[in-house]
Order: C-alpha cells, then structure tokens, then sequence
C-alpha cells in the first residue's frame, strides 16, 4: 500500500516527487507498492491528472529493475511509447529468458525479449521468427544498450583506423534499389525520427567505385572484417540516433541479416549457413573524408567479387 506522500503528490501533479517516490521504492525493492503507484496513476489519468509520463517511467522501472514475476507481465504488455528503449531489451539486459518465461505471455513481446537474450548469447527453447535461436559462430558479440535508472547507453563499435586511397574517376552506377533500400532501412529512425541524413550508392565495381559514386572527391578507407560488418550493421539498425526512437538490439541483428541477404540476392528466409558464407566472400570497409567524427555515423563500403557489385551507404545523425 502506497503512503500518503505519494497520494498528495499524485492529487498535486507533482511528478519531480513522484519520481523521488519510485526511486525509493526501487531502491528498497517494494514492487508491490510500486504497482500500486501505477495503478493509482492510472486512475488519476481518468480525472485529468497529467500523471502519465510516471506511469510510463513506472513501467520502465518495473521491466529493468523488479524481479520475472513483476517484469514479465510489464513487458507482456507491448509497447512503451516514452520508454527509454523497448521493454524487452530492457528486461532483457538482467533478466535471462529462463527466468522470465513463465511470466511472458504468449505473443510478439515475448518472442522479442527471447531474440533480445539470444543477441547476448542465451539460447532459447523456442522458435525466433526468421532467425536461428542461437548466434552462429560467424556472427560478432553485438553491440549491447546499457539501461540504467535514466538513461540508456549505446556507444558504437570503435571506428577503425582508415588510411588515404585514390579513388577511381569513372565509375558506372546501377539501380539496384533493393540493396540500397536495405542499406538506408539500417539507419531509417535516423532519418524518420530524427535529425540523420543518409546517402547510398550501388554501382557496377568495387567499394572505392561505390564510394567514388557517393560524390567523395577523396576518403580514407580500412578493411573491416566479417564480424566487424555485422557489428556495425547491428548497432546501426538498433539505434535511434539522436531522437529516434531505439529499435532495439534483436531487430539490429534482424536489420543486419536482412542486409545481408539483399546484398547476395538469397531468398527469406534465409539459410543462417548460406548467409553466412555471403557474408564471409563480401569485403567489407569503413570510409570516411578524413572529417571528425561527430554524433552517430555509419560509413560502409561493400563489394561483392562473386557479382560484381559494390555498394556504399553514409549517414550521420547528431543532437540539436
């Protein structure tokens, strides 16, 4: 049962001190007064308490700090609008599929909390849609969100170190409009949702061709290896940049499969070990124009020696 400081702070729209109160309760690990609070909230939500934003922190509290029990019907609930990130991969960050199963409902958030824990390494005993419920041995540790209290944390691969190439000056550019559409998805929240701009290119030729026909006078170029690829692809496709909303570490390596299979014209669902190989004969590079690197930034250059093909994707988003 909730105190009165909360009650009188719920009837004075006093969210700083309600705040305060689910601090307290986390901190002492009073769950059910906490579910109470929220209740309350809600209730109070009818009469026209603008009370809403704490019942939203309350759920996102619940799912990243509060035992399976209590999580698992927070996250079963699906969407959080205001949610630093998506309660699944919340949960997910502390809880293992294992503890928390019997406590999801059947349905889309549980079979995204079970992706969220096989992106860290758990195998589940359930089926993922259109991928494989383990990580395959060609795949890379995933970028990982860090959730705390108020924030979240979600840093980039470490860029690596280019070095200056000549690039072509003639190069032939293709429509190949499925590729790039699958290299611009990796970083749509950017753009979509935020401030990112993002360009493309897909040309007949290697990844300097495919870096020339993005207008790129001169950059700077290192080779990343298969692993690396992915990582980037997978924290790109998870991120929202600076105002997007955070799709989540599960759909960055959905994003990244997808990539994948685009670019070596595979059928989906794709065969994890076919991919696997497309990923391995693709060469894969970081570009850059030698300009400081600020905000959130994505710079790949693909080519595919089977094909023929290369293509080129730049994107950058930064806070106001």
């Amino acid at each position: 049962m909730i105190d009165q400081r909360a009650i009188e702070a719920i009837e004075a729209t006093d969210t700083d001190e309600l705040i305060r109160v689910v601090d307290g309760y986390c901190s002492s690990g009073a769950w059910d007064d906490l579910v109470d609070l929220r209740e309350r909230c809600r209730e109070a939500l009818s009469r026209g308490k603008q009370v809403w934003g704490v019942e939203e922190h309350i759920r996102y509290r619940l799912a990243l700090e509060a035992p399976p029990g209590y999580a698992g019907p927070i996250v079963s609930e699906g969407h959080s609008r205001f949610a630093l990130g998506p309660l699944p991969e919340v949960a997910a960050g502390r809880k293992t599929f294992a503890e928390m199963d019997e406590f999801l409902s059947v349905g889309p958030a549980r079979d995204t909390f079970a992706a969220e824990r096989v992106v860290r390494g758990e195998p589940v005993d359930m089926a993922i849609p259109d991928l494989p419920s383990h990580l395959m041995e060609w795949e890379p540790d995933y970028p990982l969100a860090t959730y705390k209290s108020d924030k979240v944390e979600a840093p980039s691969p470490a860029p690596p170190q280019p070095e200056d190439v000549d690039l072509p000056e003639e190069f032939e550019n293709v429509n190949d409009v499925h590729s790039t559409g699958a290299l611009a998805d990796l970083v749509e929240t950017w753009t979509d949702q935020s401030n990112g701009r993002c360009q493309t290119s897909s040309v007949g030729g290697d990844h300097l061709a495919a870096i020339r026909s993005l207008g790129l006078p001169k950059a700077r170029v290192a080779r990343l290896d298969t692993k690396s690829a992915l990582a980037w692809m997978g924290w790109a496709g998870a991120s929202g940049g600076a105002h997007g909303k955070r799709r989540g570490s599960a759909a960055g390596r959905y994003m990244a499969w997808w990539t994948i299979a685009v670019l070596g014209d595979l059928d989906w669902p794709v065969d994890p070990e076919a991919l696997g190989q497309t990923a391995k004969r693709m060469e894969w590079h970081w570009f850059d124009d030698g300009s400081p690197n600020v905000g959130w930034e994505l710079r790949l250059a693909v080519h595919d020696p089977e094909s023929g093909m290369g293509w080129a994707v730049t994107a950058a988003d930064m806070a106001d």
